[in-house]
């Protein structure tokens, strides 16, 4: 699997692996990765982590597990195409957290110097060029804490991931089943409803006129110049120059496991 970041790295250490934590946010992370040959050999081992995982209802986990399999039974070129369709047009789907708050506010940017601090403190240095807001890296964070702090990190960006998944569920994207089921960990499922009828209304974002005027306007607010700066304004052009060079918090906590049987499926891997 493709890995984003890691803890501490020391020359000549293994890669990183989650002593605490919870593996299965580190599956999710990998569900949004932009799908290539690896992602495709590594279904049968998330399959498994997945299968392990106490914390997700058995529909979540068979639904998570069903899109595993038809990631690996896919065409690489037809889901590729498709990835960039849901996330590289159009800001709505947006894996950027803090695009959803700030947009490209000044305050986005101190948003994510916050981040990079908290990530600094628990010792999670970035490997890859990815924003600190985007979600798969927040997922490998999150990988390595402990319950409460997973808990408390899930209930403040619920708002996100709630209104994440009801417009991945409008265009009939299985990535809506990564937010879902971060939603799900902290009994918040519920909260994708009121977003149903607000997405809804909205007008499509990933058209070519309405990426036209968005190219426009960035242009006359930005004067972009070169890839650098685009990968800066938006996470289309941040991920299109990298492949031409190569709220306040809240009370919540993971949801108990259910118990278990004699004939339940083996506990998840730590």
């Amino acid at each position: 699997m493709t890995e984003a970041a890691t803890q501490s790295p020391t020359p000549g250490e293994p890669s990183f692996e989650p002593l605490q934590g919870m593996r299965s946010l580190r599956v999710l992370a990998r569900l949004l990765d932009y799908p290539t040959q690896e992602l495709q050999d590594a279904c049968g081992e998330l399959i498994e982590i997945l299968n392990a995982e106490r914390r997700l209802g058995a529909a979540l986990k068979s639904s998570l597990m069903e899109w595993c399999q038809r990631l690996q039974e896919g065409d690489l070129l037809e889901l590729q195409a498709e990835y960039v369709a849901m996330f590289d047009k159009g800001r709505a789907t947006s894996l950027l957290l803090f695009e959803h708050v700030h947009g490209e506010s000044r305050d986005r940017g101190q948003a994510m110097v916050d981040l990079m601090a908290e990530y600094s403190a628990a010792g999670f240095e970035l490997d890859a060029r990815e924003l600190p807001d985007h979600l798969p890296v927040f997922l490998e964070y999150l990988s390595m804490c402990d319950d409460a702090e997973i808990g408390r990190w899930l209930g403040e960006i619920r708002h996100i991931l709630a209104l994440l998944t009801a417009r991945l569920e409008e265009r009939g994207a299985d990535h809506a089943l990564v937010p879902l089921s971060l939603l799900a960990l902290i009994g918040a499922e519920g909260d994708v409803e009121e977003h149903r009828p607000q997405v809804k209304k909205e007008a499509p974002d990933n058209t070519p006129e309405a990426l036209d005027a968005v190219w426009e306007e960035e242009a006359v607010r930005f004067s972009a110049t070169s890839d650098e700066d685009c990968a800066l304004q938006s996470a289309e052009g941040r991920r299109l120059a990298e492949r031409k060079h190569t709220v306040q918090s809240q009370p919540v906590r993971i949801m108990p496991a259910p118990s278990l049987n004699a004939s339940s499926a083996p506990s998840a891997d730590r």
